[in-house]
């Protein structure tokens, strides 16, 4: 068995480990269940409310979106905070050390991100079914259909995430990322239909993955007659992927490099210097 297979079994065993303890991390599973209950709450406030032009349900649409908006927080905010937290606390500067460590590494924070993902989409999906009507989801294809957007968005969105963790030394800095997500979100047509908005706002949408995301899971799951409240009319499927794949190749490509870069600048002074730095903080 060479390097490289080594490295990567040792990667999927510690992705399912991590993903295991997070299970079983009451602050984990509370703060999942806890943004899951807000966003439900929320989305229930828009039951009553409908979307311009047509008697659906502004609720109903959401959930979709919130399902969309759901995978790029995981693919950009989870990785970038992992990635941080490790850099901080000297956990790469250990993985560096190992032959193919960063390989294995990085495989076990894919497998990490993306289980702590589906399962906060099962939190959202499973009850948003019973509580939201009108929802497609009575044929293989929608299910199909959100299962290509959640892998392709996972693919587009993490690179992305190791890309601005490698930026962070320092884990509360990585809050910062909030800041611009929340006005992608609030531009990419998340919480409403993204047509209603200013064009120059929706060719700002349109250039991010959050407004793709959601594109794409509203096309899994609402009726086909939806469509007709989004730009251009149709659910524009071959353009989700075009600018999804075109994300997902760009971050397969400059993330590796970022981070081997961030590693070659590791060392044991450098997180000796940042721990002193959070002793003084405490004390």
């Amino acid at each position: 068995m060479n390097a490289t297979s080594i490295a990567v079994r040792a990667g999927l065993k510690r992705g399912l480990l991590e993903l295991k303890q997070s299970l079983t991390s009451p602050q984990d599973i509370g703060s999942n269940l806890f943004f899951s209950a807000i966003l439900l709450v929320a989305m229930l406030f828009m039951r009553g409310s409908t979307v311009a032009g047509t008697n659906f349900s502004l609720g109903s649409m959401t959930l979709p979106s919130v399902l969309g908006m759901g995978v790029a927080s995981g693919g950009l905010m989870t990785v970038t905070q992992l990635l941080a937290i490790d850099r901080d606390d000297g956990t790469l500067l250990r993985v560096k050390a190992i032959p193919n460590g960063m390989l294995g590494y990085l495989i076990g924070k894919i497998v990490r991100v993306s289980g702590m993902t589906l399962i906060a989409q099962a939190i959202v999906l499973i009850p948003g079914l019973f509580i939201f009507d009108g929802l497609a989801t009575g044929s293989l294809g929608s299910w199909v259909t959100l299962a290509w957007v959640l892998l392709l968005g996972l693919v587009a969105t993490m690179p992305i995430g190791a890309i601005t963790g490698s930026l962070f030394s320092n884990p509360r800095s990585s809050g910062l990322l909030m800041l611009p997500i929340m006005g992608l979100t609030a531009t990419s047509g998340i919480f409403y239909p993204i047509s209603q908005f200013p064009e120059w706002l929706q060719w700002i949408g349109q250039a991010f993955p959050i407004y793709w995301l959601g594109l794409g899971m509203r096309s899994a799951l609402l009726p086909d007659t939806m469509a007709a409240v989004e730009i251009g009319g149709s659910w524009r499927h071959l353009e989700t992927v075009g600018v999804l794949g075109t994300w997902a190749v760009a971050g397969l490509v400059v993330a590796p490099m970022v981070l081997r870069r961030m590693a070659r600048r590791e060392s044991g002074s450098k997180v000796a210097a940042r721990r002193e730095k959070a002793m003084q903080r405490l004390s």
